[in-house]
């Protein structure tokens, strides 16, 4: 793993969050995406060196509604870059992590995403993102 990509924090409005977050840092998001496969709306801000992904439900069916509901708004995932998401995703597989999915897939951001279960990883919703080449 290179480093920490994002950490993903789950909320009930984007757009209240956006205001808050943009006093915080005093910027506001570099970029806002809708994840239409998860069901979510997502803006990005930067903070130094470090991004922090928003996430709000646009469903019921999104994992962020379900992650709301159960335990309200807050920290959802950290997520970490890596070269090679196949064998990263082998690898901890190997180690007896597990895996959310079938196969790494397309995630916001230009990335190819990889989610390991916190039953396994020590409570933390663990996410692996590699570039997808333009």
């Amino acid at each position: 793993m290179k480093k920490i990509e994002h950490i993903g924090i789950a909320v009930k409005d984007l757009e209240a969050s956006n205001e808050l977050y943009t006093k915080l840092f005093g910027v506001g998001p570099y970029k806002e995406e809708a994840v239409e496969s998860e069901f979510v709306k997502t803006s990005f801000f930067r903070a130094g060196p470090n991004k922090i992904e928003l996430l709000q439900a646009t469903d019921e069916r999104s994992a962020i509604h379900a992650y709301i509901d159960k335990k309200g708004e807050g920290i959802h995932h950290i997520a970490f870059a890596v070269e090679d998401i196949e064998a990263e995703t082998a690898r901890l597989k190997g180690e007896g992590f597990q895996a959310l999915l079938e196969k790494p897939k397309k995630g916001a951001d230009n990335k190819l995403v990889m989610f390991f279960h916190p039953k396994t990883t020590g409570g933390v919703l663990i996410e692996l993102c590699q570039d997808i080449p333009s």
